[in-house]
């Protein structure tokens, strides 16, 4: 019989995983024979996720692929306040490793026929099954765990496949072979099992032969001591596998890239706004409020106050007046009130007044109320403004956007 999966049964099993996460949110999720790190390419974007671990056995095909799960240019431009790290090991499932335990979700997945994997629980002997039982259950204690395995009961609607799936499996089990191991796992160690599976059989045949890929999905019990592992002594902390790859993905909660990507968007709305000012300065209009039709709306009343500072020294006047100016400003509580993601990096205005002080790109006035952007005189040549601003003793605004700036500073540093 001619059988084929849409999607492919790897895609299947997979999609399983990434469906369960998805429902559950789990925190911390290692997937043992992770092979070429395709299921975490997949989980790398549920960024629920803060803690993403690998193992494998064979350190060679992690290493070929590893790099995939390097954070992409998205995650440097527009940063969150989610945050993962990602971790790859080479290990035997046989053997325990500190690192490993209490995980909210483990995986056992087998991968395609074409590309076994010594990690996957069919290709261990069956003592190495017990030790798997063991060092999972037991020692890793994690809140769920999901394992699938052949079902070998398939086998005969697969082409070719006369024993095994793979050359390299040591047993594939039946339906009935693969409940009572579980089972007694559960009994063991303090879990229960859901059993289903993916890659339904030909029409009519689903309740005689059961899925291609069965699943056990495994659930701590609640009056498991969950707290055991915290309580075994030092000497019993094992680190036998070896690091491979470790990446901290970019995140607001790293003070560092929230001060960068706050001072980009001050920089860029107070660049913006002054623009909006010099437009206005060009038609005639003295009123400042006219100026203040932002994208928002909400604000022209905040802002009467905006861009009536003139000088060139940090002890600006105010003048009241809306004659030309070498300097601009533009007060903090309107920036704040007035555009959402300010608001949102700063928590406060206070708050924001602080993460500014000391900020090379940022000048303040001598209050610390508003930020001072560089204004040139409309008629001056372009290579007098290049002068000027060389010598003016303060930082150019940005013209650019936040995010080509924010871009450049952080692939500089990567």
């Amino acid at each position: 019989m001619d059988l084929t999966f849409s999607p492919p049964l790897h895609k299947q099993r997979h999609q399983f995983v990434v469906d369960f996460v998805k429902r559950n949110k789990p925190k911390k999720v290692v997937d043992l024979g992770c092979g070429e790190c395709t299921l975490l390419k997949m989980l790398k974007f549920h960024r629920e996720i803060e803690l993403l671990v690998g193992v494998d056995v064979n350190g060679a095909k992690v290493k070929k692929k590893m790099h995939g799960l390097a954070p992409i240019s998205t995650d440097y431009l527009e940063p969150s306040y989610d945050q993962l790290r990602v971790e790859l090991y080479q290990g035997s499932v046989t053997q325990k490793d500190a690192r490993l335990k209490g995980f909210d979700l483990v995986t056992s997945i087998e991968l395609c026929f074409l590309s076994g994997c010594v990690c996957s629980i069919e290709h261990l002997t069956p003592a190495d099954v017990e030790l798997f039982s063991e060092v999972v259950f037991d020692y890793m204690t994690p809140k769920t765990v999901i394992i699938s395995t052949p079902n070998s009961e398939f086998n005969i609607f697969l082409p070719g496949v006369s024993n095994y799936r793979h050359s390299d499996h040591k047993f594939e089990w039946t339906r009935a072979e693969f409940r009572s191991w579980a089972m007694k796992v559960c009994l063991d160690y303090g879990y229960e099992v859901e059993f289903t599976g993916v890659g339904k059989a030909p029409q009519g045949q689903q309740e005689a032969v059961g899925f291609c890929s069965q699943i056990g999905v495994f659930y701590q019990l609640g009056g498991r001591d969950c707290c055991k592992t915290l309580l075994v002594n030092d000497a019993e902390d094992l680190f036998s596998y070896t690091l491979l790859y470790s990446i901290n993905y970019p995140s607001l909660c790293d003070n560092n890239i929230l001060r960068r990507v706050l001072v980009s968007e001050v920089l860029y709305w107070a660049e913006k706004l002054k623009n909006r000012w010099m437009e206005e300065q060009a038609g005639g209009i003295c009123d400042a409020v006219a100026l203040c039709q932002t994208e928002e709306g909400a604000c022209a009343e905040e802002m009467k106050d905006l861009m009536e500072w003139s000088g060139a020294s940090d002890s600006a006047e105010k003048q009241g007046s809306c004659t030309s100016s070498r300097i601009v400003a533009v007060p903090l509580d309107v920036l704040w009130s007035c555009y959402p993601k300010v608001r949102m990096l700063s928590g406060s205005l206070c708050n924001l007044k602080h993460l500014l002080m000391d900020e090379p790109n940022i000048k303040l006035s001598q209050d610390s109320s508003a930020v001072l952007v560089n204004h040139w005189e409309q008629d001056q040549e372009e290579e007098e403004d290049d002068y000027n601003l060389d010598d003016s003793g303060y930082p150019e605004a940005s013209l650019h956007s936040n995010s080509a700036e924010q871009e450049e500073d952080w692939e500089a540093n990567d």
